[in-house]
């Protein structure tokens, strides 16, 4: 693969372009393609077939709390917390071997300051002219939140084994009664701990519980019934 320098501002010189492009336009269409990269307003980054990052605009590196230098040449699933690496991964694979022209999934991803966020991100398959994928078109939409990006508080063991197992149930769907059989608990032992865990995260009820798991990546993404994270549970 080719190794694309920096500019001296710290961004990726202009004149790196998908060589396709460079072979069929001018130097007039190259400036309109950096241009449009730039101030697309939305976050934009090139991959090589590796899924390393050749090229960020600075509305990428922005969102992702990194400096143009520290985001070339990093693994795009680097950017993404440990709970959707490997589905998202699955995808890129399925571009670089041309399986697929695209796709588009809801993504937590790493943002700045230990931060997480929610988004969606889609991945295309940009082929050259002897109709090999050459490079994978990224774009990460991230989600509008009102409480901005949440902090990542996994990192350390947040839940006792009860409260992952009552946190999975109610992910589920499962009710009081058939978690207090399931656990050998009392109807009002089992109340006792999603008020536990209603406090933990802040939120006021059993929907919110869940959905708040799911925006800290507790949970695997893609997986049922759903499952805590074995990070996140204390021994």
């Amino acid at each position: 693969m080719v190794d694309y320098p920096v500019s001296n501002t710290g961004l990726v010189s202009k004149e790196i372009i998908p060589t396709q492009l460079q072979d069929r336009c001018t130097e007039q269409y190259r400036d309109i393609y950096w241009s449009l990269f730039e101030q697309s307003g939305i976050c934009m980054a090139n991959l090589d077939l590796e899924l390393r990052v050749l090229e960020a605009n600075r509305l990428f590196t922005q969102q992702f709390g990194r400096t143009s230098n520290n985001v070339h040449g990093q693994n795009i699933c680097d950017f993404l917390h440990p709970s959707v690496q490997g589905k998202v991964k699955n995808e890129f694979i399925r571009l670089t071997d041309g399986q697929n022209p695209r796709f588009a999934d809801q993504i937590v991803a790493m943002g700045a300051k230990d931060s997480v966020f929610l988004g969606e991100m889609t991945g295309i398959a940009v082929r050259g002219s002897a109709g090999r994928v050459g490079t994978i078109m990224v774009l990460v939409k991230p989600e509008a939140s009102e409480t901005g990006p949440q902090m990542v508080v996994g990192r350390r063991k947040l839940f006792s084994p009860v409260h992952a197992r009552i946190l999975e149930g109610v992910a589920a769907g499962e009710s009081t009664v058939q978690l207090a059989a399931k656990l050998f608990l009392s109807r009002g032992g089992v109340e006792y701990h999603v008020t536990s865990l209603l406090r933990k995260l802040k939120v006021t009820n059993r929907p919110a519980l869940i959905s708040k798991g799911y925006s800290m990546g507790v949970f695997a993404v893609g997986q049922w019934p759903p499952r805590v994270r074995p990070e996140y549970v204390s021994s």
